[in-house]
């Protein structure tokens, strides 16, 4: 058998590249009228609604049946919004909420947002129960460390979104909150048992399936209890055997970013493809880093050379074609698909605010602080750039209100030395993101309210702890109604 035509018309069908640009490139409009089954967008293909849906239907010119994917969680993923920050919070503020019904409005909110947006799966929710909190990639994109309360969420998202006629695709399976390593750039191990992965990591999947969730994407890590050495996007006896088999998921397995070092380092963007399709992947995802026709086309040749020289059959990739196509032709009766603005984003973190107080504590605000942001460095699931804070919404609120946004390396020779007299005279408010888990931020903490133990703490990642400052406002996400929620805790006009 030699690479035919044919082969390589299979091989568009299970692929889901990215592109550069807020028009169509040439090499992607050809590949779509030779039957690209479908594309996924990032933030660089997003700039207006309007513009992103003159974007969906342009790619529909060349195949109205095209598959259009986005990783819209909202809160601090987001794809729709990163110019401005999210007007929805994230799964981790949910969760302390509890409230399913409010998870499933905020869904419909997204849904609504992306089906006039021209978008027919968003690659959400994460599914993942984030019991490690020093997991650097996860985090605020869980709805928590309970995987009842996890399972219970991550099934009212599905139902949200899904009610809209966007399909939902749960992720990181079989789970990545129990992880070290961020697998953007080395390979993480979930080591546990059977039983405990089907207690925990397992359990938010085994609800998405019975909610009847469409897609289900796949983690780049290890699970030794099922493979301990394929990553489970490679490996038949997670994809198959577990997710298939004793699971009994039927709708489409995605592959997390194909690209990506877990994964690509050892077997190559080519490899790796072939090998997912060959352990149960349906579609496999690329172009968050390598969004060209020259990494495209290496993919669907690797994909047909692999049928040519018997390394995945043929019977496979037809399988995975006709997943994509049920996909791509499955809709929800959505009823009128509008947008739907974003009040229920802003009720929903104002109710996801938690306060302590302490001694000394002075709130409300009556005159304008001085804002200290502390700024890490974000996994590559976050854009690089995306706006967040309390300082601006702060300063709507109380007009005369500074801020210093300072990040590690300003940070290295120790706080500036004017940096606390710019609020010798009016409050101190100081900004966190994860601080727990940065030795920096926690120095430069413990500096500020040395000096100023009056100062006011607002953490905006995951509160690892609760008692710094003389009051520590906790928002559990970084989006722009986060920090809404935040500056109108601080001024007393939290509704």
């Amino acid at each position: 058998m030699t690479r035919s035509t044919e082969l390589l018309r299979l091989a568009d069908s299970v692929i889901l590249p990215g592109f550069v640009g807020t028009s169509p490139p040439d090499w992607l409009r050809r590949r779509l009228a030779d039957g690209l089954a479908g594309v996924v967008l990032f933030s660089r293909n997003v700039d207006t609604p309007d513009q992103l849906a003159a974007l969906t239907a342009a790619l529909r010119v060349d195949n109205p049946a095209l598959l259009v994917g986005i990783d819209e969680e909202a809160g601090d993923v987001t794809r729709l919004e990163a110019r401005t920050g999210s007007s929805r919070p994230g799964n981790y503020a949910l969760g302390v909420v509890d409230d399913v019904h409010l998870t499933e409005e905020v869904a419909r909110d997204v849904g609504h947002d992306l089906a006039a947006a021209g978008v027919t799966i968003n690659f959400a929710p994460a599914a993942d129960v984030n019991s490690n909190p020093d997991n650097p990639v996860i985090g605020l994109r869980s709805f928590g460390a309970d995987p009842g309360l996890v399972a219970r969420h991550t099934a009212a998202w599905i139902r949200g979104l899904q009610s809209t006629g966007v399909a939902a695709c749960a992720k990181h399976f079989p789970g990545h909150g129990d992880t070290a390593v961020d697998s953007h750039h080395g390979l993480p191990v979930v080591a546990v048992s059977r039983d405990e992965l089907h207690e925990v990591e397992l359990w938010p999947f085994r609800a998405a399936i019975q909610e009847g969730v469409r897609a289900i994407m796949t983690g780049h890590l290890v699970v030794p209890a099922y493979d301990g050495e394929m990553p489970a996007t490679l490996s038949p006896r997670i994809l198959t055997d577990l997710l298939r088999g004793e699971l009994g998921f039927d709708g489409v397995v995605i592959t997390d970013a194909i690209e990506m070092a877990a994964v690509s380092a050892s077997y190559g963007i080519g490899g790796a493809s072939v090998r997912a399709v060959a352990a149960g992947a349906d579609s496999v995802c690329v172009g968050g880093e390598h969004a060209d026709e020259a990494t495209f086309d290496h993919i669907r040749e690797s994909i047909a050379d692999a049928v040519v020289s018997g390394r995945l059959s043929e019977g496979r990739l037809h399988e995975a074609c006709a997943r994509v196509a049920k996909l791509a032709a499955w809709r929800f009766a959505p009823g009128d698909r509008v947008l739907n603005g974003g009040p229920v984003g802003l009720a929903a973190a104002r109710r996801a605010i938690r306060v302590s107080h302490h001694d000394g504590a002075r709130l409300p605000l009556s005159t304008a602080p001085h804002v200290v942001e502390l700024s890490p460095d974000t996994n590559l699931a976050i854009d690089k750039g995306q706006p967040w804070g309390v300082a601006d919404p702060l300063g709507a609120l109380l007009p005369g209100t500074t801020v210093t946004r300072l990040g590690e390396a300003e940070l290295a020779d120790g706080i500036p030395a004017d940096l606390l007299s710019r609020a010798a005279d009016r409050p101190l408010v100081v900004v966190v993101r994860d601080a727990h888990r940065h030795a920096w931020q926690m120095d430069a903490l413990g500096h500020m309210l040395a000096a100023r133990p009056d100062g006011v703490v607002v953490e905006m990642g995951l509160p690892g702890r609760t008692d710094l400052g003389s009051v520590h406002i906790a928002t559990h996400g970084a989006s722009r109604v986060c920090g809404q929620a935040a500056a109108e805790t601080l001024t007393g006009r939290l509704p």
